[in-house]
């Protein structure tokens, strides 16, 4: 993240488009799983903070200056703080919090707080959010996204749950802004047998179609 500010990160998300967004109880699964995924192609990535070490999985991969590495699951301003200290230069939350935005914008990083309705989006987004994060992902993200970007074109929805290789084209098509990758990049069942081999193959399937298709990734 060196020598990036907020506005340079917000536009390098919005280039690149796509996620890959790590929850798991084991801090070396964590590590190696997201090191197959950033060589599949994912340049931006997040950690939960519910990760064990989370933030010291965000500091190893912050060093590396072609990452836009994020905190996710961030629910307190200490938090932010503690994650921005670390290296993080994006923030994400499952809930929108303006002190958190408040941080956020202090600390000089962005800010992608969850929503699920239309009124939830706007309020976000009017508040100053870079993003508003879908979530709980719903039946069908991409007739979702269709839906509320009709009267609200404005938003830069980014779904971080739903998305797969199957539908991650037809979801920016649609017009989100990106898509995060959760369990449709690390499978529990390659994550339970630490087959990273699957995961790097996986995550460079998602980015290439979305390179092809869409110039994404």
């Amino acid at each position: 993240m060196a020598n990036r500010n907020r506005n340079e990160v917000v536009q390098e998300i919005q280039q690149r488009r796509l996620s890959a967004i790590i929850r798991t109880k084991d801090e070396a699964v964590a590590r190696d799983a997201m090191t197959a995924a950033v060589a599949g192609g994912f340049r931006v990535i997040e950690f939960t903070l519910t990760t064990p070490n989370a933030l010291r999985l965000i500091e190893r991969f912050a060093a590396n200056d072609d990452l836009l590495v994020g905190a996710g699951t961030v629910l307190t301003v200490d938090q932010a703080r503690d994650s921005v200290r670390a290296g993080a230069c994006f923030l994400v939350s499952p809930v929108f919090d303006p002190a958190i935005l408040g941080a956020a914008a202090k600390l000089g990083v962005a800010f992608i707080p969850g929503a699920f309705t239309p009124t939830e989006m706007l309020t976000a987004h009017r508040a100053g959010a870079d993003f508003v994060k879908l979530f709980p992902a719903p039946a069908d993200v991409v007739e979702y996204v269709t839906g509320i970007l009709a009267p609200l074109p404005e938003l830069r929805i980014f779904p971080t749950a739903g998305v797969s290789l199957a539908n991650c084209v037809e979801v920016l098509k649609a017009g989100a802004a990106g898509a995060g990758f959760v369990r449709t990049l690390f499978e529990p069942g390659w994550m339970a047998e630490r087959n990273y081999a699957s995961i790097e193959r996986r995550a460079a399937e998602i980015v290439d179609r979305c390179r092809a298709e869409l110039g994404a990734g």
